[in-house]
């Protein structure tokens, strides 16, 4: 197959003399500027892809946030994209100019609120058959991020795991969205999850959970009138905080609890001592930003997760599309994911 870095020579011709279209963020309380640049030109492992569509992620805000001086060029956000490649950097050997590829990107780069992006070859796989492209755009992220916490973090084995019980604390936003179902599909675990609205619990029954409880009100009452066993393995979608002495009471013996967000306090460890319990991190971009030797892990997942879409075992977690890429979309996008009521992913199709 061809490889590297040749392009088909109308393609060439035809993007040559185009310019990137971006939207980025020169400072945390400044509107999104809409600019264009150079199409960047790929090498080693990158390839140069023409989005189709994207999705938003929490994180989006949290990037624009830490954005606290003045930027002379706008910084691209936006970590989650479908879209065709152009061209290929000479080390490149996973991927065909011309297919159609999804991935989450590289925190430390440009992302793809654009027409344009370079993303390495590792991170990406090609994208599910049977979806549209803004459904496709909506599950890299969260599912690298859910696939990583069940199977890498918490070390679920599905072949010897099967029947063991998890809580999913924040079922019904990106990443518990995916949690679920394959906690369920490929774990075959009984899942508890958390929800806090009659859409929200409706979303996470719809999804496979076995039983919902409330996470503004006390988990530890709830999860004892379920009567069922103590969980196994705690993944927090949601704040680390608000939940540490929650989980640390609930998780069974010998149990392992995963957290995704950033903590601002510290916690009493021992709590977990007298249970051989374990506590850990998840964050996804740790591979591509470390350039870890298991980089193509991820390319690995993002198989795993586009043969289940396309088996029709587990979907898409898409809710709503906003249209295109846009200064104004891109701001509402970030409305709706500050106002913690989000359910599953938002998209935008091509700027």
């Amino acid at each position: 197959m061809l490889r590297n870095a040749k392009i088909i020579t109308s393609e060439l011709t035809r993007f040559m003399s185009e310019q990137m279209k971006a939207i980025g963020y020169q400072l945390n309380d400044a509107a999104p500027t809409s600019f264009e640049q150079a199409i960047p030109t790929p090498t080693g492992h990158d390839l140069l892809v023409k989005i189709d569509a994207i999705a938003v992620n929490p994180v989006d805000t949290k990037v624009k946030a830490s954005i606290t001086t003045r930027l002379e060029t706008p910084r691209i956000l936006g970590w989650d994209a479908v879209g065709t490649i152009l061209e290929a950097g000479e080390k490149a050997t996973l991927f065909n100019v011309g297919d159609k590829i999804f991935y989450a990107g590289d925190i430390s780069r440009p992302g793809c609120y654009a027409s344009h992006q370079l993303v390495d070859e590792r991170i990406a796989a090609k994208a599910p058959l049977i979806l549209k492209p803004e459904q496709s755009a909506a599950m890299p992220l969260a599912s690298i991020t859910a696939w990583e916490a069940l199977f890498s973090r918490l070390r679920i084995f599905p072949q010897y795991d099967d029947g063991k019980t998890i809580l999913i604390i924040g079922g019904a936003g990106g990443v518990g969205s995916v949690a679920i179902q394959l906690a369920k599909v490929v774990a075959k675990l009984n899942v508890v999850t958390t929800a806090s609205r009659p859409e929200t619990e409706q979303w996470c029954r719809r999804l496979g959970a076995d039983h919902v409880i409330n996470h503004n009100s006390d988990l530890i009452s709830q999860y004892r009138v379920l009567n069922i066993d103590k969980p196994d393995y705690i993944l927090c979608c949601a704040d680390t905080d608000q939940y540490f002495d929650a989980m640390a009471a609930l998780i069974a013996p010998e149990g392992m609890i995963c957290s995704l967000v950033n903590s601002k306090t510290t916690y009493d460890m021992n709590a977990l001592k007298t249970k051989s319990a374990g506590f850990i991190w998840e964050f996804m971009f740790t591979r591509p930003m470390f350039k870890t030797k298991n980089m193509t892990a991820h390319h690995n997942i993002l198989n795993n997760i586009a043969a289940l879409l396309d088996e029709g075992k587990i979907i898409s977690t898409l809710k709503e599309t906003l249209g295109p890429i846009t200064a104004e979309n891109i701001t509402q996008a970030h409305r709706q994911l500050l106002s913690n009521q989000t359910i599953g992913k938002i998209a935008m199709t091509a700027i």
